[in-house]
Order: structure tokens, then C-alpha cells, then sequence
């Protein structure tokens, strides 16, 4: 389809420039925050209301998905979610372009994933136009707390993402990445199969 036919939601969608206010997308977001507002204020413990309405928040969920409240995105509907999936505590998704994460994945608190961009120039930026690039995070990712994902960004499998790391540019699988920008320091071996934490062997069979 030619671009020129594509109404602004769907540019958004293509990461293509867009206006935010135009083709429903203000509407999409005030409905996304009611929601957002009621899963924010359920009374703790009450695990199946939070599941349906999470459920009605992302675009996809497997099973076991769980994000601790509060919790914040921009659309809702172009996040994906695999299962066994844990966010804690303040994770904000910016979902302009599609995010999607695997199984197993844990999110530390105050987790930020943004799609979204704005241009460098100041009188193109004041135009109104931004844009947006997808996030994929594969299967049995860690990420530390306070990380940042920026646009564009692919995290391979297994991955760990050092708190408060910025990941600006794409991560292999099978490393531990920190700092800011974020850059691989090691591979995650078999050998790190049997220790709970650095230098520290577990005492226990069942891992």
C-alpha cells in the first residue's frame, strides 16, 4: 500500500512519520488510561481481576503474565507479551511501534521500553510529526532495574541487562550487557549454571 493512502494511526503502526492527535490515536490513548487506572487501583491479591484486565490492556498475553502495579504504556495494544512474563514495581512502555517479548522474561522496577522518536531539528520536531521503531526482547531475558530501552532496540535470548544500563544499540543472546550505552562485558556459559549469584554456589539440588 502506498504510504500516502495510510491514515496516522497506521503510519504509527509502519513507523512512519505521524501526528499524534490525528485518526483515533488520542482516543486510543485516554482508553488505554482508564484501563491502566482501574488495574493500578485493584485491591492487591485479587489476581484473576488483574489477570482479565491486563489481559484486555496488551495486545497479547501469555500465560502467567504478570506486571506489578502501577504500570503505564501509551496504546496497550501493540505490546506482546510471551509467558512466564514479570515486570515489577513503575515499568513504562512507550508502544508507538510494536514491542514484543518472549517467555520467561523479568523486568526489574522502573523498567522504561520506548518506541518512540521525535526529529533532531527543533522546527521539524515543533511540526508535530514523530515516529516510532519497534522493540523485540527474546526468551529468558533479565533486565535490570532502571534499565532503558531506546528504539529499534533487538535483545537476544537469555540475555542479562545490568541495572540501569541504556541499551541504545541491538544485544546478542547469551551475554551480560551494562553501562550506558549498554555493551556486552561476557558470555553466560554452562559453567554459570550453578551459582545463584557471582562467586556464590547453590547448596541445594533442585535448580
Amino acid at each position: 500500500m502506498n504510504s500516502e493512502n495510510l491514515n496516522h494511526k497506521e503510519r504509527m503502526i509502519a513507523g512512519l512519520p505521524y501526528k499524534a492527535w490525528l485518526s483515533g490515536l488520542e482516543e486510543d490513548r485516554v482508553a488505554v488510561k482508564k484501563l491502566i487506572y482501574r488495574y493500578n487501583q485493584i485491591m492487591p491479591g485479587e489476581w484473576d481481576d488483574m489477570d482479565a484486565l491486563l489481559r484486555r490492556i496488551l495486545g497479547k498475553a501469555g500465560k502467567d503474565a504478570y506486571i506489578e502495579p502501577p504500570f503505564h504504556c501509551d496504546y496497550g495494544y501493540n505490546i506482546e507479551v510471551g509467558d512466564t512474563f514479570y515486570a515489577n514495581y513503575n515499568l513504562v512502555i512507550l508502544d508507538v511501534c510494536k514491542v514484543r517479548i518472549g517467555d520467561n522474561a523479568m523486568l526489574g522496577p522502573n523498567v522504561a521500553i520506548y518506541t518512540a522518536g521525535h526529529p533532531i531539528h527543533p522546527k521539524t520536531r515543533n511540526s508535530g510529526y514523530e515516529y516510532g521503531e519497534p522493540v523485540t526482547i527474546g526468551n529468558n531475558v533479565w533486565i535490570g532495574g532502571n534499565a532503558c530501552i531506546m528504539p529499534g532496540v533487538t535483545i537476544g535470548d537469555n540475555a542479562v541487562i545490568g541495572a540501569g544500563s541504556v541499551v541504545t544499540h541491538d544485544i546478542p543472546a547469551n551475554v551480560v550487557a551494562v553501562g550506558n550505552p549498554c555493551r556486552p562485558i561476557r558470555e553466560i556459559t554452562e559453567a554459570d549454571r550453578d551459582f545463584y549469584a557471582r562467586g556464590k554456589r547453590f547448596d541445594v539440588d533442585d535448580y
